[in-house]
């Protein structure tokens, strides 16, 4: 698989891909792991492939860490993974983010427009939240 590196959590939800950027130990992996708790699938932990089909960008494993998620104080743990899912959502996890949005903002990833939404990553809802703003903001799939 070729496609171009990106540092990026990433989990499909219902078909969806849902890149989670943002800081190191800021919680991306975290957020993941409570995403597939509810049922996401792991697409990569720190590191996916973005490739553009159809005017949209797919996220797929990256080859050198494929279905490997690192659990706080566990380390790398194996997971199913997922591959070729249309990229949704952008969720950048930031300590400074607005507490209430209107609109998403608009994010290039591989030279294709995909939906930013800031969020503050520190909830012990933050699952929820972030599967609302797919819902509410995500891009949906044909």
């Amino acid at each position: 698989m070729t496609g171009d590196a990106h540092q990026a959590t990433c989990v499909a939800i219902g078909g969806r891909a849902v890149l989670i950027e943002g800081p190191p130990g800021v919680g991306k992996s975290s957020l993941a792991l409570a995403l597939i708790d509810r049922g996401a699938v792991l697409v990569g932990d720190d590191g996916v492939l973005l490739t553009v089909a159809g005017g949209r960008v797919h996220a797929h494993p990256h080859p050198r860490i494929a279905g490997l998620l690192e659990v706080r104080n566990l380390g790398l743990v194996p997971m199913p993974t997922v591959a070729d899912v249309p990229v949704a959502l952008v969720l950048v996890l930031d300590r400074a983010a607005e507490r209430y949005v209107e609109a998403a903002e608009t994010a290039l990833r591989a030279g294709c427009p995909v939906p930013l939404l800031r969020m503050w990553p520190d909830s012990p809802v933050l699952a929820l939240r972030a599967e609302l703003a797919l819902s509410r903001f995500g891009l949906t799939v044909a």
